[in-house]
């Protein structure tokens, strides 16, 4: 009896048809100069779009948003964008954020602040 489930086991863990290889094209992404974020005081109700270039950092509120880096696929359109933030709020010992947000679904990798909501919209190309 053990002998039969152990091969009923053995023929579960084997997977149904053969491994098939890579077929997926390789996505390759264009490094943008700048990007826009836009952005949501949750308190007041006001919002507003940041255009930054690639490093460079603008303050909402308590917050200063450093974009690190935008890319787009390179046979894409910009507003296919996935951009690294650096979020600092001033009342916090360290960054509030810190990662890849992408504008598709920025639900995502979302900035988890009580106060603020932050999310790209697309990278900028000129």
């Amino acid at each position: 009896m053990i002998r039969i489930l152990s091969i009923l086991l053995l023929g579960l863990m084997v997977p149904a048809h053969p491994a098939r290889a890579q077929t997926d094209p390789v996505i390759t992404a264009t490094t943008a100069p700048g990007g826009v974020v836009r952005w949501l005081d949750k308190v007041s109700g006001a919002t507003g779009d940041l255009d930054l270039s690639r490093g460079q950092s603008g303050t909402v509120g308590r917050l200063t948003i450093q974009l690190d880096d935008c890319r787009y696929p390179s046979d894409g359109v910009p507003t296919t964008a996935y951009a690294h933030l650096t979020i600092l709020d001033r009342l916090a010992s360290g960054p509030v954020f810190a990662g890849w947000m992408i504008a598709d679904s920025p639900a995502l990798s979302a900035l988890d602040h009580s106060r603020y909501d932050v999310w790209v919209l697309r990278c900028l190309t000129e």
